[in-house]
This record gives structure tokens, sequence and C-alpha cells, in this order.
């Protein structure tokens, strides 16, 4: 049982563990799950204590006292004995900065504790007996375990006054409640909030990569059109212009460079169906961004479509040219037979006017 004289002072999350009473070598797991890990003051009693509540009973209610040491066993690891629950505590975190955290807090709190016994003991009245550490007091920002999505998150951090205050008095009025069940209920809400934030961010990123694909659909589209207005000029230009061929090559590289930004974009908007199943999760939001991806690859095959027949008619303007150059030729070699034909003429005439 926690009275509203006991004021919280630093919150996190962790797993909790106890040594095994048998053989005092193994570590038996006190929940399935990661648990509120708590540092309180009795003003009262001018004491302080480390509580952890699991479902209806306390899994840890240390008080401690000056002689106890907090003992980092690995990165994410951390354990304290207390004798008068004769018992050793554990707690796994899920970083090791979490661990610093709660190791630094025990430090102050076992510093105060010893304070506090020595003014006690000189029966001298404490006019400030509680830590002045929840003003600057950071809280642990929420970081999923690497164990896994089902693993519980730790509570967003909270520095500034304001926020503290108010969680300090949601707690208090728990506490006096009696209500150890909300606990577990604050831990979810926090949880919920956390996907929910990371659901938004994922969706704005899906938005604003569906405007940017827009913008280079449309950069496209008038690449395209400048690519049509190019073919009609070599339409036009097809029976008399010499430099027709530098056209074409500069032509073919700019269809080849159209080709690959086309299979680009293929390729991202690839990327985007495999990723929309684990980014999107709001049903509405997802179908919206489906039916723009549709849009976009009807645009794309509308683009493919153009770029065939633009590629089409460049092909036939250019067999319509070989074909021209071909009878201007073969009119050219008439011509020079008849020239020939023409002198052969002439110089039979001169030779029967001299005789």
């Amino acid at each position: 049982h926690f009275s509203c004289r006991e004021q919280p002072i630093f919150s996190t999350r962790a797993h909790v563990f106890q040594i095994d009473p048998a053989t005092k070598r193994n570590w038996i797991p006190a929940s399935k799950h990661a648990l509120t890990v708590s540092y309180f003051y009795d003003a009262t009693r001018n004491v302080y204590r480390i509580i952890s509540v699991g479902g209806t009973k306390a899994i840890i209610n240390s008080t401690i006292t000056p002689n106890m040491t907090f003992t980092k066993t690995s990165q994410k690891f951390g354990q304290w004995a207390d004798s008068r629950a004769n018992t050793v505590y554990g707690l796994g975190f899920a970083s090791e900065q979490h661990l610093s955290q709660f190791a630094e807090k025990f430090q102050e709190v076992k510093e105060a504790a010893r304070l506090a016994r020595e003014k006690s003991q000189d029966k001298t009245e404490l006019t400030n007996p509680a830590l002045n550490i929840t003003s600057h007091q950071v809280l642990p920002s929420p970081i999923i375990s690497s164990n896994g999505p089902g693993e519980d998150k730790l509570f967003r951090s909270q520095s500034a006054d304001v926020e503290i205050t108010t969680e300090k008095e949601r707690l208090k009025k728990m506490l006096s409640e009696g209500s150890v069940s909300e606990v577990q209920w604050e831990a979810e809400f926090f949880s919920l909030q956390d996907n929910n934030n990371k659901l938004v961010a994922a969706l704005h990123e899906a938005n604003a990569n569906v405007d940017q694909w827009k913008k280079q659909l449309a950069a496209y589209q008038e690449e395209t059109e400048t690519l049509r207005q190019r073919v009609a000029e070599l339409e036009s230009q097809g029976a008399h212009d010499s430099s027709s061929e530098n056209n074409k090559e500069e032509l073919s590289q700019t269809l080849e460079e159209l080709e690959l930004l086309i299979k680009a974009k293929d390729e991202e908007i690839q990327m985007l169906k495999s990723q929309k199943c684990g980014q999107w999760e709001a049903e509405g939001e997802r179908e919206e961004t489906l039916q723009k991806l549709q849009e976009l690859e009807a645009r794309n095959t509308e683009l493919e479509r153009r770029l065939h027949l633009a590629e089409q008619t460049l092909a036939e303007t250019l067999a319509e040219r070989e074909k021209i150059q071909n009878e201007v030729t073969k009119v050219a070699e008439i011509m020079d037979v008849k020239i020939f034909e023409l002198s052969e003429i002439r110089q039979g005439l001169a030779k029967l006017v001299e005789s």
C-alpha cells in the first residue's frame, strides 16, 4: 500500500528480476513484461523507497539505506541487495543510457538517505527533507527494446518543470486513490501515443514522397512534350535538312535518358509498394495512397505510349527521308545518262555540219 504522503521522484521502465532464494545464483523474472520502476520519498518517515507494481501487488518495495550499493553487471543490467526484504533485485533496461540514469539516481537517493539519517540522529528539524532533484530531472525517452516489437516502451522524456509537476500530480492522485492498476494503463497510453506519432510521421513522409513523384512526373511530361515538338520539326525538315543526322543522334540520346528516368521512377513506385504495408496501418490513408499510386502508374503508361509513338514517328520519318534520297540519287543517275546521250548527239551533229 502506498500512501499519499509519498512523492514520486523519478520513474523509468525495466524488466524486474529477483534472485532465486534456493540457489542464490539464478534470476527469476518477476513479470512477463517491463514494469514501471519509481523512486518515492516519504515525507512523514523521511525515507526513500524504490517501488514497482505488477498487477495488484508490489513487485519491488525496497527502502534505500546508506549501506546499499547498486552494481552494474552488464551494459543493460544492474542489481542491489535488500537485507530487509532478504533478497537481491535485478533490473534489465532497454539501453545503457537508462541503466546509467537509474544508477545515478540511486547514488543521489542513497546520499540523501545518509544525510537524512545523520540529521535525524542529531535531532535536527529538516525544513526541506526532500531531494531537490525533480526540477532538472529528465525522464528517460521512449526506446523500443531490441528483443522485438512486443517489448514494452519506456516513458517519453519530459524535461520541462510544468510537465514533471503534472506527472507528479497524476501519480499522487493515483496513489491516493489506491488504484495501482493505472500504472499499467499509463504505460499503455505512452506506448500507443508513441506508435501513433510514428504512424503519423510515416504517413507524412509517404505524402511528401508522392508530392515529389508528382513533380518528377510533371517534369517528365514537359520533357516529353519538348521531345514531341522536336520530332515534329524533324518531320517538317525531313526532305531538305542536311544536318538531320546530328539531330537524330541528339534525339536518340534524349530518348534514352528519358527511358532511364522512367525506369528509376518505376523502381521508386515498386519500393513504395513494398514499404506501404509496414508504414501505413491506417486503412483510409493507405487506400488513398494506393489510388495515387494507380494514377501515377496510369500517367506513366501514357508517357511510355507517347514515347513509343514518338520513336515510331521518328523511325518513319527517317525511312521516308532515306526513300527520298534514294529517289533523288536515281533521278541524278538518269540525268547523267541523258546528259551523256545529249553530248553524243551534239558531237554527231557537229560532224555532219563539217562534212
